[in-house]
């Protein structure tokens, strides 16, 4: 470049001073060494070309001390040979056609580029020069004009090559050059292309890693823009979809084992599966060497249509690291005659030739080479010359090698595919020089309606029909035209398949349109597919595996997103999609199943009737009324004896119906709450109890007055009215409270979602907790009130202690109602009802045995004792130690009392 730029300035001083001869003028300051094929002679016009035959440009000892020479090439590419070949036989199948420029014989100039940007640089400034030597601004060539470029192999040689064939409006039809960048017609006026836009092939790879949900991919590229814009293509879009790059690579241009070697490590450590390859075939060989040597195996390789049919990387071993690759490989078509031109190549033609057949057949056409090559041999072997030597030379070529013979991949037509671009190049020029040589005078498109001269036209004229051409493919029936300089993208997806002797097949698994609509754009038959390794199913790629409905994702800090924990959601939350972000709530009703990826309904619980538990309750409920109801049959029988009339009869009634109804009211805590049940409950059970204590708190009220030393009979009925009156009063008066409760503020039935997460409680709501605080503290008044009243009573002597058993009953009901409260609090649901119901149950049961249970005793067992004897009051020893019952009195009052008794029941 620095030689053009050189020569540019050197030309324009020449023009500037036009009087001066060019000879005086101007100096060729470098000679480029191009190789390739030339012919001009008797042309009308000439197409040019260039290909990348060899791989590289030879390296140089940088020695500035002398003149510097233009750097030959190596690596010898048998592959960009056949392209090579396929121009030429296009240019003679195209001569040899009458419909297609029929007065017009097509020559050309094709050079090497040795796949490197200087060399095309080079090439570029001969073809604008017209001669061998460049000489930038001029056509110094008296010959046939230049048409066009068929070239220049690779996105970076085709954008330097454009760069400079732009300034000057000249024409450049790529075959290969694929980079997005070239669809700039800002920066790359003149150049179009037979082969995809990379925007095309980059949306198709990301859709196929879409497809097999691949979600954590390496990336390969190489060093160039065709592997840079490829790879950022491809990267923005599986980004924005989701798909994290696990890393990202670039193969060096030139040779570096220690890059080779990072870029293996690289592979070897990641947990990606699935590796992307933006790369041409020369630069990815060094890579796949290493790998092998490695055995890096368990990788699936996407390969771009830069590599993706080349021999080049097909070495020994290679199906073990490559087997199962997919990729992209553009149209592909027969080109009728194409290997028989291949086949009949002289191999004394040209240079270019003589050194394809060289290296193919590892020997030489010089006999001289081949002469001195045996002597050196014979030497390093015997230190002396053979006789052999004196004939026909080993390593010599006879020229008449079989090239068909060794099943080459220069010989190899199975799969047309950049062979198949380069056709479609050459006829797409031949076709704008048809259009252009066939124009109607008057109708032109030029200068009002001109047309341009064949043998002397400007390239700016032939561009224009470059862009309108619109013709078919012979053979094929393809048409081909330029749509802003690119065509249309269509792929097919080839997956690499390998028999049990290592021969590769390329199949054809599926397909790409890029112009289809997106849902129709891809197509894949995934039983097609043969994976690497043989696998049967598609290889998962992911960095984390995905989360499973009842967990969310969790993001790593400092990592890519597809990078995560999975996080099982909490109770109550559900996830019921792969990879939730978040989990949800749910409703208040509902609850988390086990594996939290639906919400069930939640148990509903209350104490009911048919569990084991309610059915227990139910029959000791039902057995303590019905011992209540059985004392008070045994009370109604013993009516008349002196043990019920001592103990006052409506009092023990009156006790025995408020205990079956407390027995009674806890079966109403059982079952499905209810409005009604929720009322009835709890006004029963607070009733009850005011029944029970009130009766109780009479028993030694009444036992107390009735036993005084100032009473007598009348007396005696006076203050059982007040007792009666009393009791009646309470129980009026707690009616009356719990009325206005129940009007006001009832208890009703609630769905508690709070008490336990998983379970809906049903039960009731007091409705005013001041209420119910009230009523039950009234009871407690009771209570409080019967027991001081028993304590009080129980020293009052008789046969029967009456007021020590009611003192022991209300000991046991305050200790069961005290032990109930830390219980019913501990507890949760059903647990709480039965908590109270025990409760219920056992503090009647405890009045029950405690103030009847001795009664019963002596009424049935011990009948001797139910005398008037027996319940008469005993004297008080004179010490004051208590030898009699609670209704004793001194002994001075005790014949009184009885007789003033006896005589009032006489009369």
């Amino acid at each position: 470049m620095e030689i053009g730029h050189f020569l540019l300035g050197l030309c324009a001083f020449h023009h500037f001073y036009g009087s001066v001869s060019a000879e005086s003028t101007c100096k060729l300051k470098a000679k480029f060494n191009l190789s390739g094929y030339k012919d001009v002679e008797k042309k009308k016009v000439v197409i040019g070309g260039m290909f990348p035959v060899h791989m590289r440009i030879a390296s140089t000892d940088g020695n500035t001390s002398r003149l510097p020479v233009s750097s030959g090439c190596e690596g010898f590419n048998f592959r960009t040979f056949r392209w090579t070949q396929t121009m030429l036989f296009a240019i003679d199948e195209i001569n040899k056609r009458k419909d297609l420029l029929p007065d017009t014989d097509l020559g050309y100039v094709i050079y090497d580029s040795c796949f490197t940007i200087s060399k095309a640089v080079e090439g570029t400034l001969t073809y604008l020069t017209g001669q061998d030597e460049a000489v930038p601004n001029y056509r110094c060539g008296t010959g046939p004009p230049l048409a066009a470029l068929v070239g220049a192999g690779g996105s970076d040689l085709s954008i330097a090559t454009a760069r400079i064939l732009g300034l000057y409006h000249f024409p450049q039809v790529s075959y290969s050059s694929t980079c997005s960048a070239l669809e700039s017609k800002f920066q790359f006026p003149t150049f179009l292309r037979t082969i995809p836009n990379d925007k095309h092939q980059s949306t198709a790879i990301a859709q196929l890693v879409l497809h097999f949900g691949w979600t954590w991919v390496g990336t390969i590229a190489a060093d160039d823009d065709y592997g840079k814009y490829g790879i950022k293509d491809f990267k923005e879009q599986v980004e924005e979809a989701g798909v994290c790059i696990s890393f990202s690579e670039t193969l060096p241009k030139v040779s570096s084992p220690e890059g080779i070697q990072r870029i293996v490590q690289t592979v070897v450590e990641s947990t990606a599966k699935i590796i992307v390859v933006f790369s041409s075939d020369v630069d990815l060989s060094p890579l796949i060497t290493e790998l092998l040597q490695h055995n890096v195996t368990n990788r699936t390789w996407i390969a771009t249509e830069a590599w993706v049919t080349s021999a080049l990387i097909m070495q020994p071993g290679v199906s073990s690291v490559l087997g199962g690759t997919l990729g992209f490989g553009i149209k592909r078509a027969a080109i009728p005659g194409l290997q028989r031109h291949l086949l009949n190549l002289d191999p004394y033609a040209d240079s270019l030739t003589e050194e394809f057949w060289e290296t193919l057949f590892n020997c030489t056409l010089s006999f001289g080479k081949a002469l001195k090559q045996t002597k050196q041999r014979s030497k390093e072997v015997n230190g002396t010359l053979s006789r052999a030597v004196r004939g026909v030379p080993d390593g010599l070529c006879t020229g008449r090698e079989s090239v068909a013979q060794l099943n080459n991949t220069y010989s190899d037509v199975s799969e047309l595919r950049i062979t198949y671009s380069v056709y479609k190049a050459v006829y797409a020029v031949a076709h704008a020089l048809h259009n252009l040589e066939h124009c109607e005078e008057g109708r032109g498109p030029f200068n009002g309606k001109d047309c341009a001269d064949i043998t002397n036209f400007e390239p700016w004229q032939l561009m224009y029909y470059m862009k309108n051409v619109r013709f078919k493919v012979p053979h094929t029936g393809e048409e081909i035209y330029f749509d802003e300089g690119d065509v249309e993208g269509f792929y097919d997806i080839i997956n690499w398949q390998f028999n049990s002797n290592g021969e590769i097949s390329y199949n054809t698994v599926g397909r790409y349109n890029g112009s289809a609509a997106p849902e129709d754009r891809m197509t894949i038959m995934n039983d097609s597919i043969v994976w690497n390794n043989d696998m049967l199913e598609p290889p998962r790629s992911v960095c984390s595996e995905n989360c499973q409905p009842g967990t969310r994702k969790g993001i790593r800090q400092g990592e890519p997103v597809c990078c995560f924990d999975c996080i099982p959601c909490a109770d109550g939350e559900i996830s019921n999609t792969t990879n939730a972000r978040e989990c949800i709530l749910c409703s208040d009703d509902d609850w988390s199943n086990d594996a939290h990826d639906a919400c069930v309904p939640k148990i509903i619980e209350f104490l009911a009737f048919g569990e084991p538990l309610g059915i227990t309750l139910i029959v000791i409920s039902a057995f303590g009324a019905l011992v209540t109801i059985a004392v008070g049959v045994v009370f109604i029988v013993n009516l008349g004896t002196p043990l019920v009339k001592a103990n006052d009869a409506l009092l023990s009634f009156s006790l025995l119906f408020a205990l079956v109804v407390t027995f009674l009211c806890s079966i109403i805590f059982l079952g499905e709450p209810q409005n009604w049940s929720c009322m009835t409950s709890q006004v029963a059970l607070a009733l009850g109890f005011a029944l029970c204590l009130s009766s109780i708190m009479g028993g030694p009220t009444f036992l107390a007055l009735s036993c005084a030393y100032v009473c007598i009979y009348t007396v005696h009925l006076v203050w059982s009215s007040v007792v009666y009156t009393y009791i009646c009063y309470c129980a009026i008066s707690h009616t009356f409270s719990c009325t206005v409760w129940l009007i006001i503020l009832p208890p009703h039935s609630i769905k508690n979602t709070s008490a336990q997460n998983i379970k809906i409680i049903l039960e009731c709501d007091e409705g005013s907790v001041v209420f119910i605080c009230c009523i039950f503290a009234y009871d407690i008044l009771l209570a409080l009130m019967a027991f001081i009243f028993a304590f009080i009573a129980r020293k009052l002597e008789d046969h029967f202690s009456e007021a020590k058993c009611m003192t022991f009953g209300m000991l046991v009901f305050f200790i069961v109602w005290i032990s109930f409260v830390p219980a019913y609090l501990s507890t949760r649901g059903k647990f709480m009802v039965a908590v109270q119901i025990f409760a219920i149950l056992a503090s009647s049961f405890g009045l029950l045995t405690c103030i009847f249970l001795p009664k019963c005793y002596i009424l049935l067992v011990k009948p001797e004792r139910n005398t008037e004897e027996a319940m008469r009051p005993r004297a008080k020893p004179r010490d004051g130690t208590s030898t009699g019952t609670s209704a004793s009195l001194n002994t001075a009052a005790t014949e009184v009392t009885a007789t003033t008794a006896s005589t009032a029941i006489d009369d």
